[in-house]
């Protein structure tokens, strides 16, 4: 099944899992087309109140700012957790951000809300770990340790 195959199915935990791994590959390869056809034509993507970002408002925008960020960024998302209520048509992923570009990366969680009508993204919520304007490297929670629990870790330069 392609990426935008994924996109188009009925809402149960099952679909609701591979719709959001669909996206995230789609974000991840910069596609925006398959990005778009994930999400709802009036669909919301909303951000923290600091972020230079604002919401994103509508598939075409939201499918155009990631795949630029994509590009800009060399930006690539893992999904280190994912919880799916198909009764409630919410879910919640915890992701890890990868910035290629700069070699910072950024930890959060997003919680989605689909249309029960198209099972299409129509709302995502986006939480960060930590604030990401301090001239940091590393944004993520402070104390916790991400080695230990296994999760994604940025490749280290074997010179450094």
């Amino acid at each position: 099944m392609d990426r935008a195959q994924r996109c188009a199915q009925t809402v149960t935990a099952q679909h609701l899992e591979s719709l959001l791994r669909g996206y995230f590959d789609a974000c991840n390869a910069g596609d925006a087309k398959t990005v778009k056809a994930c999400l709802t034509p009036d669909a919301v993507h909303y951000f923290p109140a600091n972020e230079r970002y604002g919401p994103w408002r509508g598939a075409k925008v939201i499918a155009e700012h990631w795949a630029q960020v994509q590009k800009q960024a060399k930006a690539h998302w893992t999904i280190d957790a994912i919880l799916v209520d198909s009764n409630k048509a919410e879910a919640v992923v915890e992701w890890t951000q990868f910035r290629a570009k700069s070699g910072k990366h950024l930890r959060g969680v997003d919680w989605y809300v689909f249309d029960r009508a198209s099972g299409l993204i129509a709302e995502i919520r986006a939480y960060y770990a930590a604030d990401e304007h301090r001239g940091l490297t590393a944004h993520e929670l402070g104390g916790f340790d991400y080695v230990k629990r296994g999760y994604p870790m940025p490749r280290r330069n074997a010179a450094a």
